[in-house]
């Protein structure tokens, strides 16, 4: 499969997760953040692993587990955390930082050279994400700012760290593994944190299904089969077309208005993640030559 399908088809997991805020304001019920984390996260995990039959090895416990905890567990309660204490914009502006982390994650941990291009690229796209979401009235809280940095840091060192531990497994177990792992953390700090959800109408039941089924278990496979195959940067940059979809359903189910201003960071974004991809493509090897 050429690497243009790899980003094409990677690229849907973000372009899916976009609707998580739309699903969580409209079908889900308000004030359990932590409960509805982990009922995202358990559920899919284990079906996946029965699907699967597929449980990692002794030696792999560890690191199974901290991966469920960077990309979910801490990731997930990292950003409600950010959604909750900053305007939507900012939090999301923050997550978009995500890539120039990447960058310099990858160049510790994978030996990965830092590429002027790339740096540009993420750079200019977390600016396009600022124009798209943040409105004159932002204002900054201290707490919702370190976890929105650190929800970032979270998911950036998830994304690496994927690269970099990589089992003999399907993404699908990769997935199973680390969704299970993640939703096992939540669980007790759902109980600990939150009390017990009300009684969940069919509505509810219907957002539950759709965040954990296709925002969950089928965008994640999708996405750590990218990760595998894809740089690390170049894969960090795809999320940023997740506020993107974000914006455009606003607009299409909720009727919101789309300002000119919106719009030029829209272009600026999709224009700043493809050149992410080539500014972040690793360069072809030379061709040996036969003794």
């Amino acid at each position: 499969m050429s690497r243009t399908t790899d980003i094409l088809l990677t690229a849907l997991a973000p372009a899916v997760w976009g609707s998580t805020y739309l699903v969580t304001t409209e079908a889900l019920p308000a004030g359990y953040p932590v409960t509805l984390a982990a009922l995202r996260a358990l559920p899919a995990g284990l079906l996946l692993l029965a699907l699967t039959r597929c449980l990692p090895p002794r030696a792999w416990l560890g690191r199974v587990f901290v991966l469920g905890t960077l990309n979910f567990a801490l990731f997930w309660v990292l950003l409600f955390v950010a959604a909750y204490r900053l305007p939507g914009g900012v939090a999301a502006t923050l997550g978009a930082l995500q890539p120039m982390m990447v960058i310099a994650m990858a160049r510790g941990w994978l030996g990965t050279p830092i590429r002027a291009g790339a740096v540009a690229a993420a750079a200019t796209g977390a600016l396009g994400v600022a124009l798209l979401l943040i409105g004159p009235g932002a204002a900054l809280d201290p707490v919702g700012v370190a976890a929105g940095l650190g929800g970032a840091a979270s998911m950036a060192a998830g994304t690496v760290l994927s690269r970099k531990w990589q089992p003999p497994v399907s993404a699908l177990g990769v997935t199973a593994w680390q969704l299970t792992a993640g939703g096992l953390i939540l669980l007790p700090l759902a109980l600990i944190l939150e009390p017990a959800l009300p009684p969940l109408t069919a509505t509810n039941l219907a957002g539950l299904a759709w965040l954990g089924l296709v925002g969950a278990a089928a965008s994640y496979a999708v996405w750590f089969r990218g990760v595998a195959r894809i740089e690390p940067g170049a894969v960090a940059m795809l999320g940023m077309t997740s506020p993107i979809t974000a914006v455009a359903l606003g607009w299409v189910v909720l009727g919101q208005a789309l300002s000119p201003l919106q719009g030029l960071g829209a272009a600026i974004v999709l224009g700043a993640v493809w050149a992410g991809q080539q500014a972040n493509r690793a360069p072809a090897k030379a061709p040996t030559r036969a003794a």
